[in-house]
């Protein structure tokens, strides 16, 4: 029996439970714990993290499992525990409050709150005693508690002046640019030169440590490349991927990226594995290997996918949202080695594999070592005097030693909670794994999924839930959950040519217009019309750890525009990316999903219609082309229903119609032809 329980003890989400049974009378958001502290008029400390977060978990340890602070907290405060990924809309709200007070956000995050939900002052991660120039937890309670009672009126003053300023901050989009001035190709150009400012060009990556993936501004140089044959644009997306794919970064014993690397070299991971930041890579190593055909991205799509199955896969088929960085209370030890161990395992080969990967007696990490590979594998085998083909299969057979020796270690925690929009990323990912490399387990992981998927998160119509465990769906979903799925099922059609994905994401797109429409701007908000535990419906269009809502909307409005022949979506994408304007091009980093969206209205989109009796057979070789900006349809039979199909007749030898910007192509009969065709036209 446990010492301590609280009202943790009866929800679900991982995070929550660890703290079921800390001393602090921790409550779930909701109305119970806000009309208490209404009724008693007192000041709510919300503290918000996840299950995988390190430092969550060391200010549990330090000060929310110490009786003495929790006597603290439970005097003076409702004390209320957040998993900011089961409520990332509430996590949006003080998170930007925090940032407006401090300057700087992360998690753990602790706000305190008037007694009706407004912020007035915050921070993140506190220690037990005065330290890292950080005020000691107690401190920030004893000084919150006395303010509370003989300054109420500056913690008044302070949670309008926040509040205000959370509105003030969400009422951008009034003003638009003139689409001449931002559709031309000169901004394309001058946003990748941006992006270009804070490329690392040795290490790969943007910016300094810590270093996180930034897929989306990868994918732009990809397709940046793709248009122009900048060079420099190929190469610095390459040498991102390369130097994650051998770094720490990725587990290169068991496949799959960590969360983002503390270091400039991607040596040292944060060692939490997030189901987004897997399904975002997986996306961009695809793109990365239909337009180079290089075997190792093949071969990363494999393991990670391996990864994936092994141990982010519900039995349902949904995929789990997490593996902690934490084991035995240490980060990382799930993932390191020593010598000695390697040395044992191995054997007669631990010799050139530990050269391989780096493995020292003194430890490359805090004694201990982390695999990363420091000389592409030729390189090294030449240095050797060793045959590639030889050194590879040595590699491999002590990578799977490794990995059944570290399945007997104490595993991290799985955070099993299954997330929609999370799972829908992961299931465009699985398309578009299918479509470069042609694996047909792929396509199959991605339907049964979708299939769970819409079983499992939907309510009345169509509206659906965000979060899933233990057979229970909760809490109404999010702008990014049905833009991802929207965007999940428009692959789906893509890859398969099944027209009732298309018709699925149409329906989920009328709705988000219905219910999560800002009229004014033509911008999404992230909460569903009517949601009352919220202080203010904000509206998200930074690209961060995932994409924008707003910009997976503006992409997925374009494609139907084009599939549907709905001219109101498509001046509504259009737009969505005016209001934004130069901030796109200006800062590429935090707008990357907007820059390819962009780049695409000012390339044009292949509108692809594949028809006649060879049409499946066809579509399989096209779709592992590299034809980033593209819509496909697909049909074995005449098909008046879809402006893309119409007019086209079935024949025995199928013909591919290729249509840009309003100009159709004579039909051609191979993916080869196509290809050509693509470069001619879009070289006009």
């Amino acid at each position: 029996m446990a010492k301590h329980s609280n009202k943790l003890a009866s929800e679900s989400s991982p995070y929550l439970l660890q703290h079921a049974h800390n001393p602090v009378n921790w409550y779930p958001w909701g109305a119970e714990a806000l009309q208490k502290a209404r009724a008693e008029n007192k000041p709510i400390l919300v503290s918000i993290g996840y299950a995988a977060c390190h430092w969550c978990h060391v200010m549990e340890r330090e000060s929310f499992e110490d009786e003495a602070t929790a006597a603290i907290m439970n005097e003076h405060f409702i004390n209320i525990k957040i998993d900011r990924e089961e409520r990332p809309d509430l996590d949006h709200i003080y998170m930007d409050a925090v940032q407006a007070m401090t300057g700087s956000g992360g998690w753990p995050l602790n706000v305190f709150l008037t007694p009706d939900a407004r912020p007035f002052y915050g921070g993140t991660y506190f220690p037990p005693q005065r330290a890292f120039n950080r005020p000691s937890w107690q401190e920030v309670l004893y000084s919150v508690v006395q303010a509370f009672r003989e300054r109420r009126h500056e913690i008044d003053a302070q949670a309008e002046n926040l509040t205000e300023h959370l509105l003030q901050a969400n009422s951008f989009g009034l003003k638009k640019v003139a689409e001449e001035e931002i559709f031309v190709a000169d901004k394309a150009k001058e946003a990748f030169q941006n992006l270009m400012k804070s490329a690392d060009r040795q290490w790969g990556g943007f910016g300094k440590a810590p270093k996180f993936p930034q897929t989306f501004s990868i994918q732009y140089l990809l397709r940046y490349y793709h248009h122009t044959k900048n060079e420099e644009a190929l190469q610095q997306a390459l040498v991102s991927l390369d130097k994650m794919i051998d770094g720490g970064i990725y587990d290169q014993v068991g496949g799959g990226f960590a969360r983002y690397a503390t270091d400039s070299e991607w040596l040292v991971p944060h060692f939490e594995k997030m189901l987004y930041d897997n399904a975002l890579l997986l996306s961009v190593i695809s793109e990365a290997y239909q337009l180079t055909k290089e075997d190792r991205y093949r071969q990363i799509i494999r393991q990670t996918m391996q990864f994936i199955q092994r141990e982010m896969l519900h039995p349902d088929k949904g995929f789990y949202s997490a593996l902690d960085a934490d084991s035995e209370g240490v980060e990382g030890k799930f993932y390191v080695w020593s010598l000695s161990e390697a040395e044992e395992l191995l054997g007669e080969e631990a010799a050139i594999f530990c050269r391989y990967f780096d493995i020292t007696d003194e430890g490359n990490w805090e004694h201990n070592n982390i695999l990363w590979v420091k000389k592409p594998l030729q390189v090294f085998a030449a240095e050797n005097n060793m045959d590639p083909e030889a050194l590879q299969a040595m590699i491999e057979n002590g990578k799977n030693k490794l990995l059944t020796a570290r399945e007997q270690r104490v595993r991290p925690l799985l955070d099993d909670k299954v997330l929609l929009g999370w799972n829908a990323l992961m299931n465009t990912a699985c398309s578009k794994a299918y479509a470069a490399t042609g694996e047909q387990e792929y396509l199959e992981m991605a339907l049964a999924n979708m299939h769970f998927l819409l079983n499992n998160f939907s309510d009345v119509g169509h509206t659906l839930f965000h979060t899933w465990k233990n057979n229970v769906a909760r809490y109404p979903a999010f702008l990014d959950d049905y833009a991802f799925l929207i965007e999940a099922l428009l692959t789906l059609q893509e890859v398969t040519g099944d027209k009732d994905w298309l018709k699925k994401a149409t329906a989920f797109t009328e709705h988000v217009i219905e219910h999560f429409s800002e009229e004014e701007t033509g911008f999404f908000y992230y909460t569903t019309r009517g949601q009352e535990d919220i202080i203010v419906r904000k509206k998200e269009v930074y690209d961060g750890a995932v994409p924008s809502g707003n910009a997976v909307m503006a992409k997925n409005l374009w494609q139907l525009s084009l599939l549907l022949n709905r001219t109101d979506w498509k001046q509504r994408s259009a737009g969505l990316v005016a209001s934004l304007g130069m901030a796109i091009v200006r800062y590429p980093t935090s707008f990357g999903n907007w820059c390819c969206h962009l780049l695409e209205m000012v390339t044009a989109t292949n509108e692809i219609a594949i028809v006649g009796t060879g049409a499946k057979d066809m579509l399989k070789k096209i779709i592992q082309l590299y034809i980033p900006q593209r819509i496909i349809m697909t049909s074995t039979e005449a098909d008046e229903s879809y402006p893309l199909l119409a007019g086209k007749p079935a024949d025995s030898e199928t013909a591919i119609y290729l249509c840009r910007s309003y100009t159709c192509q004579r039909p051609v009969f191979s993916e080869n032809e196509l290809m050509l065709l693509i470069n001619k036209t879009q070289n006009r």
